[in-house]
């Protein structure tokens, strides 16, 4: 099992690997070159670079540089230290991004850079500590969570359009998986889901208050045909759209 805190000394020699767990790397001296998935930064004296899991990080440093790296561990360790900051630490860790300490944060790396972190005691508090700092500085998601509707009218805005669960998750700010588990918990149903309902609820409109021909309305809520637009709105309303369109037609 690696440590979780730990002092590295970077060089010339480029290193290129991905793991399971999350990591956060602190620059203490020199330069280290960093890229995380493409992302490219500089992590020096005070700031740091975050690594989510599974993601391909590249670094080197020509001059030299000194660095303390923080390996989260597994098995709820983040909720049994943090607490309620565990949620906002977890979605620091969402994506690639560098960012810089504060006054207070730079003491604490730099007193954690002087202590025998190699004890696991001292290990432990010390990257609770670390984080539950970051997690006081972090943005806080507003109350009720996700942004709803914010990512409802990017969904009707772009209903004729290809909609992916990668872009909502972007606009949210979350990983993909990440923004599927908190999206499920508040909706209670998937993104996907949610799309499909909200084109077919934005069909149902166009064929109450238009005259529009049922293909270009199928067009409009981003279905490719009219056939495959009629056998969804069949599944999972239970009528036709040329039913759906009659019954305006009684009123």
């Amino acid at each position: 099992m690696h440590p979780i805190l730990s002092l590295r000394h970077y060089s010339h020699d480029a290193l290129s690997h991905s793991h399971d767990h999350a990591q956060l790397v602190f620059g203490l001296t020199g330069e280290l070159q960093f890229e995380v998935e493409g992302r490219g930064s500089r992590v020096s004296r005070h700031h740091l670079a975050v690594v989510p899991p599974e993601a391909r990080h590249t670094c080197a440093s020509p001059g030299g540089s000194q660095c303390l790296v923080l390996d989260l561990p597994a098995n709820g360790w983040l909720e049994q230290q943090l607490g309620h900051h565990a949620s906002h630490i977890q979605r620091l860790l969402d994506k690639p991004q560098a960012l810089q300490l504060d006054a207070a944060q730079g003491q604490l790396l730099s007193w954690l850079a002087d202590c025998p972190i190699n004890d696991t005691v001292i290990a432990g508090q010390g990257a609770a500590l670390l984080l539950g700092s970051l997690a006081c500085t972090q943005p806080r998601m507003p109350a009720g969570g996700l942004p709803l509707t914010m990512l409802q009218r990017h969904i009707e805005q772009h209903a004729a359009h290809p909609l992916q669960v990668a872009d909502l998750a972007h606009l949210a700010g979350l990983s993909v998986a990440r923004f599927h588990a908190r999206f499920l918990a508040e909706t209670g149903r998937t993104p996907m889901e949610h799309i499909r309902d909200t084109r077919l609820h934005l069909a149902e409109r166009l064929l109450h208050s238009s005259d529009l021909a049922v293909g270009e309305v199928a067009a409009r809520v981003g279905y490719a045909s009219q056939s495959a637009f009629t056998a969804a709105l069949s599944r999972y309303r239970g009528i036709t759209p040329r039913q759906l369109r009659r019954t305006r037609e009684t009123f």
